[in-house]
C-alpha cells in the first residue's frame, strides 16, 4: 500500500483580521478628517489661516485647536491601520500599534496623575479657566465655549462671580467705560422659565448687589466646583466611557500585532 502524502497548510495572513482591521480604520480616518476640515474651516472664518501669526496673540484657549489636533492625529492613525491592513505594510502596521500605544499610556499617566495631585490639578484648573474669563472677548468660539459651560453646570466663574474681575469689560473699576462694568455674561444668569425670548443683558450691574441678593439673579458657584461635583455624580458614567476607550486601543493594538505576525510568518516560508 502506497504511503499517504502528509500535507502540511502554510501560514497565511487571516483575511477575518486584516479587513475588520482595514474597516475599523477607514472609519476612524474619514472621522479624523471630518475633525481636521471643520477646524480648518473655522480658522478660515476667522482669518486665521490668512494671518497665521494671530494664534498667538490669544490669551485664553482657541476651541478650534481640538478639531485640529483630534482630527490630525486620528487622521494619521487611520491612514497608517488602513492603509498597513489593506497593503500588508508591516512598518505603518507598527507604527499604528507603537503610536496607539504611546496614546494609551499617555492617558494611563495622566489619569493616575490626575488622581495623585487632585489638589495641584484644581489650582490649574482655576488658572486655566481664570486666563479663558481674561480672554472672552477675543474670539467668538471661546465665547461660545465658556457661556456653554456655565450654563451646563449653572456656574460663574473658576470659583465665583468675582472672577470675572479679571476681564477688561466686566471689572469694577471706575475708569472702566464698558455697560457690561461690574456685570457677569449672560451665561451666569438665573434662566426664568416664563421668558421665551433669551435676556443677554440680565447680568448687567448684578455685582453691585450684595452676594445674597446676586443668588436670585445669577449662580454663585464656581465652575471648578460644579465641574468636580459633575464628575462624582457621573463617576461611573465617565469611568465606562474612559475604560472603552481603553479596550478599543488595546483591541486595535492586538489585531494590529496579530496581524504583522501573520505577515512575518508568510514571508518566513517564502
Amino acid at each position: 500500500m502506497p504511503a499517504k502524502q502528509q500535507r502540511f497548510q502554510e501560514p497565511e495572513v487571516g483575511c477575518c483580521g486584516k479587513y475588520f482591521l482595514f474597516g475599523f480604520n477607514i472609519v476612524f480616518w474619514l472621522l479624523g478628517a471630518l475633525l481636521l476640515v471643520i477646524g480648518l474651516w473655522a480658522w478660515g472664518e476667522k482669518g486665521v489661516l490668512s494671518n497665521i501669526s494671530s494664534l498667538t496673540h490669544l490669551s485664553g484657549l482657541d476651541p478650534v485647536w481640538f478639531f485640529v489636533v483630534v482630527g490630525g492625529i486620528m487622521s494619521v492613525l487611520g491612514f497608517a491601520g488602513c492603509i498597513g491592513a489593506l497593503r500588508e505594510n508591516t512598518f505603518l502596521l507598527k507604527f499604528f500599534s507603537v503610536f496607539l500605544g504611546l496614546i494609551f499610556f499617555l492617558e494611563l499617566a495622566t489619569g493616575i496623575l490626575a488622581f495623585v495631585f487632585k489638589d495641584w490639578i484644581r489650582d490649574q484648573l482655576n488658572i486655566f479657566i481664570n486666563n479663558n474669563v481674561k480672554a472672552y472677548r477675543d474670539d467668538i468660539d471661546l465665547q461660545n465655549l465658556i457661556d456653554f459651560a456655565q450654563e451646563y453646570w449653572s456656574c460663574c466663574g473658576a470659583r465665583g462671580p468675582s472672577d470675572w474681575n479679571l476681564n477688561i469689560y466686566f471689572n469694577c473699576t471706575d475708569w472702566n467705560p464698558s455697560r457690561e462694568r461690574c456685570g457677569v455674561p449672560f451665561s451666569c444668569c438665573v434662566k426664568d422659565p416664563a421668558e421665551d425670548v433669551l435676556n443677554t443683558q440680565c447680568g448687567y450691574d448684578v455685582r453691585l448687589k450684595l452676594e445674597l441678593e446676586q443668588q436670585s439673579f445669577i449662580h454663585t458657584k464656581g465652575c471648578v466646583g460644579q465641574f468636580e461635583k459633575w464628575l462624582q455624580d457621573n463617576l461611573v458614567v465617565v469611568a465606562g466611557v474612559f475604560v472603552g476607550i481603553a479596550m478599543l486601543q488595546i483591541f486595535g493594538i492586538c489585531l494590529a500585532q496579530n496581524l504583522v505576525s501573520d505577515i512575518n510568518a508568510v514571508k518566513a516560508n517564502w
